[in-house]
């Protein structure tokens, strides 16, 4: 008779006391919980321990996908899922991932789909839903990139995606302050890391890209069926667009003030 494999919640935190115990409410069936934190000043490591979390702290922030891979190399479960303290795991998909674990697929990991509320709704279109991340894997398997920011999960060759049924719940911005700081440090990140590359920007490409982006959101995307708040998302997208290019552009075609 085989042996289930066992699975571990990871998250990487910081300063998430106020989401983290509802999203440790619905992980309370896992084998074990890893919480890395990047330098709380909150109760996020109160809050943690409370509900049974190992919890281990890496300051020295290396980029989202380092960070993943720090979290993971403390797992001692046989199975990761990746979950994010402003996420729920609805009773739907933790059927669907027990169902998995009962009878494992070799070479395989599972992609989840996000339910975002954004402004006071759940988003289900302009390209939002279902926002299919790939979550679940055998830890032996594979693990994130070393991204600064947008860090994915290696897919390595002889490697399948399947779908898990179930959503994943996103309760993604408290306010208009919350989205535009988490979309100023997306699009710091995402500079660098152009920069990085030998990469130059352009203030005229980022125009067109905001532009598109509101374009492929509120009208492909049919982001107008979500109401104001497909509206607003959307033209907020269009500024993110917009900004990531602009930083480029400042940090590698402008000078300072002494140069």
């Amino acid at each position: 008779m085989s042996t289930r494999p066992t699975l571990a919640a990871v998250l990487i935190v910081k300063n998430e006391a106020e989401n983290l115990a509802d999203c440790l409410a619905t992980l309370d069936w896992v084998d074990e919980v890893v919480v890395l934190d990047s330098g709380s000043t909150d109760d996020t490591q109160v809050v943690a321990e409370a509900a049974g979390a190992r919890f281990f702290v890496n300051d020295s922030w290396p980029g989202f996908g380092k960070q993943r891979q720090i979290a993971q190399a403390h797992v001692q479960s046989d199975w990761v899922l990746w979950v994010d303290a402003d996420e729920r795991v609805t009773p739907d998909l933790k059927t669907s991932i027990e169902a998995i674990l009962a009878k494992p697929t070799v070479n395989t990991v599972y992609s989840v789909a996000r339910l975002s509320w954004v402004f006071g709704r759940f988003i289900r279109h302009c390209g939002w839903y279902p926002d299919r991340v790939l979550r679940l894997y055998p830890k032996a398997l594979t693990g994130y990139n070393d991204a600064l920011v947008h860090e994915k999960v290696e897919i390595r060759k002889g490697m399948k995606v399947k779908k898990l049924k179930g959503d994943l719940l996103h309760y993604t911005y408290r306010d208009l302050e919350h989205y535009l700081v988490k979309s100023a440090g997306y699009a710091a990140a995402w500079a660098e890391q152009r920069q990085q590359r030998g990469k130059q920007g352009s203030l005229g490409r980022g125009l067109l890209h905001g532009v598109g982006c509101f374009m492929k959101m509120y009208i492909l995307k049919a982001g107008f069926l979500d109401g104001r708040q497909g509206l607003l998302l959307s033209l907020l997208s269009a500024h993110s667009t917009f900004a990531k290019y602009a930083d480029l552009w400042i940090k590698t075609k402008t000078r300072g003030p002494r140069e």
